[in-house]
């Protein structure tokens, strides 16, 4: 379930919205394990969902993922630390409620 703030965020029109590649690599990799049923495979379901919201996709580049490994240890998970490191570097909030982004710098809201 959204929180007030994040449905507000979702809903400005001078909001842009993005999906990292790092959360579509996640969710691919979390449907072929079956932890994360879809409707449709990612392939197909994924640009679906892009279209249909106007998000944009936003693009891993190796700046990140240098910075991913510079972040301070404070959480493990692979896929957090590049989402928080992408965030940084691209002066971007995360909407998220990951407490944990909020520990290695990123801006987040929830």
């Amino acid at each position: 379930m959204l929180t007030t703030a994040a449905v507000v965020a979702l809903n400005d029109p001078s909001s842009e919205l993005y999906l990292s590649d790092v959360s579509v690599w996640e969710i691919t990799m979390k449907h072929s394990i079956g932890k994360l049923p879809l409707p449709d495979i990612p392939r197909v379901w994924i640009p679906e969902k892009l279209s249909y919201h106007q998000v944009q996709s936003l693009r891993l580049n190796q700046h990140a993922i240098y910075l991913s490994g510079e972040l301070p240890r404070v959480h493990p998970d692979p896929f957090d630390r590049l989402l928080a490191a992408q965030a940084m570097e691209s002066g971007m909030t995360i909407l998220s409620p990951d407490t944990p982004l909020s520990s290695l710098g990123a801006s987040r809201l929830w």
